[in-house]
């Protein structure tokens, strides 16, 4: 859990966050067989059970349990009674050993659940690197969530769920089983996601549907004014023309070469329709 920093100590006898060894409140409990980088400290009344790896520079606050196969990376904030690892809440679920793999830089706020894979798919939920997950939000089993994703208090991922990097979910949106939330686009709050939300789109409802959209997140990163009026121009012919994607696709080329992002939202959309209820992994599921 960390070796001995003596050597690293400066003439006033300090030791730099970085070169210290992890800290381990008396009160917490570590298993033999977890795995503690430099400078981890691990609060009071944590639990960290045995296969459990975590990076340097992380800190679990307090009454915090990682259970099982769980690895998260670096720097990460992981805040009180939050429980990462628990099994899948699937009544198939046979026991395996299915893991969690947290990235880099990510807070994690009271009460959030996390639960590992079944063994339906890769047998790994995963959370990416930059993200940031309110108070009691729920990570099913076989969950994927991107880079740079805010997920706001209380809302629910149904198991199997994709979140692409860049996208918010406002308070309190529950997310059906197997569907996909496309990159920088925004879930309102209170929303019943039950189809795959397309990128760049601004989604709201019971159930949710574009309703514009996510110029806010298109202006903040970065993209052109030529791009976002093509994504604009893309959803007022899905949307408000009610034409179909390879209709909206003939259009948009006899205008202008086809934008990246224009080609992303196309793309997304022919693949959802091959799906089933409006949910392109659905395939997965019925193969």
């Amino acid at each position: 859990m960390g070796g001995d920093a003596g050597d690293d100590a400066g003439d006033d006898g300090t030791v730099p966050l970085a070169g210290r060894p992890a800290q381990v409140h008396p009160s917490a409990v570590v298993e033999a067989g977890a795995c503690l980088a430099a400078d981890v400290r691990v609060g009071p009344y944590c639990v960290v059970s045995a296969g459990a790896v975590i990076g340097r520079g992380t800190v679990l606050a307090n009454h915090v349990t990682v259970m099982g196969s769980v690895h998260i990376g670096e720097r990460n904030r992981i805040f009180p009674n939050c429980v990462i690892g628990g099994d899948p809440q699937d009544v198939s679920y046979r026991g395996s050993d299915t893991r969690v793999e947290i990235g880099d830089d990510n807070v994690v706020r009271e009460g959030v659940t996390i639960n590992r894979a079944s063994e339906k798919e890769e047998g790994v939920t995963v959370v990416g690197s930059r993200n940031f997950l309110m108070a009691c939000c729920h990570v099913a089993h076989d969950c994927r969530i991107g880079d740079n994703v805010l997920i706001a208090n209380g809302t629910l991922l149904g198991g199997h769920v994709r979140v692409h990097s860049r996208a918010s979910l406002s308070g309190v949106v529950a997310v059906h089983h197997w569907a996909t939330i496309g990159g920088w686009s925004f879930v309102a709050g209170l929303s019943r996601v039950l189809h795959d939300v397309p990128p760049f789109m601004l989604c709201e409802g019971s159930p949710a549907r574009p309703r514009c959209i996510n110029v806010v997140a298109l202006k903040r990163g970065g993209f052109s004014r030529e791009a976002i009026e093509a994504v604009s121009e893309a959803y007022r012919l899905l949307y408000r023309a009610k034409v179909g994607v390879e209709q909206a696709r003939e259009i948009l080329q006899s205008q202008a070469a086809l934008q990246p992002p224009v080609v992303e939202l196309l793309d997304f959309l022919v693949m959802q329709q091959q799906g089933r209820h409006g949910r392109a992994r659905e395939r997965r599921k019925a193969a």
